[in-house]
């Protein structure tokens, strides 16, 4: 290890992007693997824990390690928990963890966010900057939480500058081993597109996505970004080359028969994920692209390969 290696705690160990970005801090720092679902065999990890925040024994890891970076990962999908567990987890959770960070010391925490947070509805602007109000909550109950994690993370990324919060606002990220609601939703064999309406997307590789967080890690620059590439895909167009075939809705009639027929077969398709497929949601990414000099590596065409060759296999 380098003199100037640091002691980071990932969060959310267990995720395919929390282990992309271990992997990749591991190189020149000391990582802390942290997972409320399951301990992570992680040959890259110093030390790999399962424990929940809410536990003693997470305040013991901060006794244990001197932690200098807190990279919090581990924000729970729709899928995993009922809202109310959510809520508990994303929202009490990470203010727990925050200020865990306060009392030892840490010197820099990154949050992973969602550009759900927006909220998709038909009057959104066609470029959405770091600025635009966030209306999720407005439109959804079951995007509360990952408002409430936001309103969080910038009350103390105001309040306590020592802490260096950067807070990052992904766009949809695909890849290998990724289980959020979308590449669930793309890996199936159907998937339903709405009669009218095929707005634009943006996709981001998990690996372009861990490069992100360890880039914000390195430049360490506080504040608030979206993270997306400029290219934008269609929906439908995303559905056909990821290897699916459309099964076309007409809301809202069918929208109850939809439900029942689609989203409860999957319990990794939320309900509000209905306006997302409705309304674009392009979110401008230049902001953290010039500030930490990145760009993505894989095309949308690419990820959507990835998913194709799956369904051949």
């Amino acid at each position: 290890m380098s003199p100037t290696a640091n002691t980071i705690l990932v969060t959310g160990a267990a995720g395919a992007l929390a282990r992309r970005v271990i992997r990749l801090l591991a190189a020149r720092h000391r990582v802390i693997a942290v997972d409320f679902r399951r301990q992570v065999e992680c040959t890259d990890a110093a030390a790999s824990y399962q424990l929940d925040v809410h536990t003693r024994g997470f305040e013991d890891v901060f006794r244990q390690h001197k932690i200098d970076t807190v990279m919090h990962i581990g924000r729970v999908f729709a899928h995993e928990q009922s809202r109310q567990h959510r809520y508990n987890a994303n929202v009490l959770g990470s203010k727990r963890l925050f200020e865990l960070s306060r009392k030892y010391g840490v010197r820099q925490l990154i949050v992973h966010s969602t550009y759900f947070v927006y909220g998709a509805a038909r009057f959104n602007p066609a470029l959405m900057d770091e600025e635009t109000p966030l209306k999720a909550s407005a439109v959804t109950h079951d995007l509360v939480d990952a408002v409430e994690l936001e309103n969080l993370t910038q009350i103390y990324l105001r309040k306590y500058p020592e802490l260096n919060i950067t807070l990052l606002r992904p766009c949809n990220i695909l890849g290998p081993g990724v289980r959020n609601s979308l590449s669930l939703l793309l890996s199936r064999a159907v998937a339903p597109v709405i009669v009218g309406h095929s707005p634009l997307m943006q996709f981001l590789h998990v690996d372009d996505m861990a490069h992100a967080l360890v880039l914000a890690q390195q430049g360490n620059r506080p504040g608030i970004y979206n993270v997306a590439p400029a290219e934008s895909v269609p929906y439908q167009a995303a559905v056909v080359q990821s290897g699916c075939r459309r099964l076309p809705v007409v809301l809202p009639g069918s929208l109850p028969r939809l439900l029942r027929s689609v989203m409860n077969r999957n319990a990794y398709f939320p309900p509000y994920l209905i306006n997302y497929l409705k309304y674009p949601v392009v979110i401008d990414g230049s902001l953290f692209a010039d500030t930490f000099d990145w760009q993505p590596v894989h095309t949308a065409a690419e990820i959507f390969e990835i998913y194709r060759r799956a369904k051949r296999r």
